[in-house]
């Protein structure tokens, strides 16, 4: 029996999951950045990131936290110390991140 689009819905994909998940201008590079020097402060981030204001780079780390991508410690210090890294399911996107990486590598013009 071959598909048909009449009953196919993208929102139902997998490929759509994942997209709501990564999707936007800076989730993307955050993961990507977390991939490549985890743990990293919040402060490194936005200097990696370069022109990211507070609040845009505070909105999509909360986002990715509560997607259960990446994880927030803090340390009981004065000042305070955050640091942001992978969770195990974040780590699990490092596969298709890297496939990305490649992609862009062998098709560079």
């Amino acid at each position: 029996m071959s598909k048909t689009i009449e009953n196919a819905n993208f929102e139902d994909t997998g490929y759509s999951y994942t997209l709501s998940l990564i999707s936007g201008k800076y989730k993307p590079i955050i993961l990507y950045c977390l991939m490549e020097y985890e743990p990293v402060r919040f402060n490194e981030m936005q200097r990696y990131l370069k022109k990211i204001s507070d609040k845009t780079l505070s909105q999509n780390l909360k986002e990715l936290q509560a997607d259960d991508l990446i994880e927030r410690h803090v340390y009981p210090q004065i000042p305070p110390k955050v640091e942001y890294s992978l969770t195990e399911r974040g780590h699990s996107l490092v596969k298709v991140l890297d496939q990305l990486c490649e992609w862009g590598i062998q098709n560079r013009k």
